[in-house]
């Protein structure tokens, strides 16, 4: 393979990286909360709406902005790497 192609799998990777770790945290977060209000419900045979979206709603929200910092410095980190790339691939 030709160095250019190499660079562009490199760059898809760590797109693919930095959007798993922005990402990640919070849909595993979605997921345990909401698995945990289904086993409830089904335990306790409520089949309330609410129930179910309330509590994944505020815990979403609750990581999202516990995870904001962290997030804002991994995007700020990934844009310097791009754009320092961009005299690699020729576009400055």
């Amino acid at each position: 393979m030709d160095t250019i192609d190499l660079r562009i799998l490199d760059l898809a990777r760590d797109i693919l990286l930095t959007t798993l770790a922005l990402a990640g945290p919070v849909l595993l977060c979605g997921l345990v909360v909401g698995v945990l209000v289904s086993l409830f419900q089904a335990l306790t045979s409520i089949q309330e709406q609410t129930m179910a979206l309330v509590p994944k709603m505020m815990a979403v929200m609750t990581v999202t902005l516990v995870l904001l910092a962290p997030a804002l410095q991994l995007l700020r980190d990934f844009t310097t790497r791009i754009i320092s790339q961009m005299v690699e691939f020729g576009l400055s």
